[in-house]
């Protein structure tokens, strides 16, 4: 029968090799889908879209254009991982549909350069 410091040292132990474990199969992709639709997909829903960065509007925020429509969109400085875009480079975010006090916008979750 193992004693309370046995029993956390093996639970400590179980924790470490479980953060260490790492995914390597296929996963759920977000489906790809255009700016005017995620006007109406519900909130915490993930898309991956594709178009262009056209306007820098404050801090993180950006304007995003595809064929549907222009949609405000958060990028966060790690994102762009010292890539210099412009407004005629196409990008394909994947994002996730936020609601804020300004109305939706996309926060982008990666940020990958379409060619």
């Amino acid at each position: 029968m193992m004693n309370r410091k046995q029993f956390v040292l093996a639970l400590g132990s179980l924790c470490a090799l479980t953060a260490q474990a790492q995914f390597t199969g296929p996963g759920v992709a977000a489906p790809i889908t255009t700016v005017a639709q995620l006007r109406q997909a519900r909130v915490g829903s993930y898309a991956t879209v594709t178009g262009n960065i056209v306007a820098h509007q404050r801090q993180d925020y950006y304007t995003f254009r595809d064929a549907s429509g222009e949609i405000r969109v958060e990028i966060e400085p790690a994102l762009w991982q010292n890539r210099k875009l412009g407004p005629d480079d196409k990008v394909r975010p994947v994002v996730e549909v936020e609601q804020g006090p300004a109305g939706r916008y996309l926060w982008v979750k990666s940020l990958e350069v379409a060619s």
